[in-house]
């Protein structure tokens, strides 16, 4: 299994919104020179996060994207579950009808398990966390770099 590039580079984006948090809009063009991602990419991107009301956009030149709520209230399976379209690992899973095994299928099972899991780590983890690791993570290289 994996996650897609929508995924991470939809993460790293939000945690670059959260990092600038209450310092006013950021230009799409500055979060994808930060995390050498491709602003045309990025900005497919924000458009379910948008739609979802995870983020706000502004127009002009103070122009750019916020947060629409604060790092503490948004979490990683918000994000990865809009940019996955779900986390069902198997699809009979979100939908019983598409196999006829599925009422004796002991492996769709443990792929449920799984797949619950996952999304309880997810939920766990909002974006003031990825913050927290983030500075972190920063001071340790300094630390290294000195």
């Amino acid at each position: 299994m994996k996650i897609s590039t929508r995924s991470r580079y939809g993460s790293r984006l939000m945690l670059e919104l959260a990092l600038n948090y209450g310092k006013g809009p950021v230009f799409l063009r500055d979060i994808a020179k930060n995390e050498e991602i491709s602003e045309k990419y990025l900005s497919q991107i924000v458009i379910p996060l948008k739609a979802k009301g995870l983020i706000t956009s502004f127009r002009g030149m103070n122009g750019g994207y916020v947060l629409a709520k604060s790092p503490s209230q948004i979490n990683l399976r918000e994000i990865v579950e809009l940019l996955e379209g779900g986390l069902e690992l198997l699809g009979c899973i979100g939908n019983s009808s598409t196999c006829s095994r599925v009422a004796i299928c002991v492996t769709r099972d443990i792929w449920d398990l799984v797949g619950k899991k996952i999304a309880q780590i997810l939920e766990s983890v909002t974006l003031e966390d990825l913050i927290k690791s983030h500075n972190l993570k920063n001071e340790e290289a300094m630390i290294y770099s000195i």
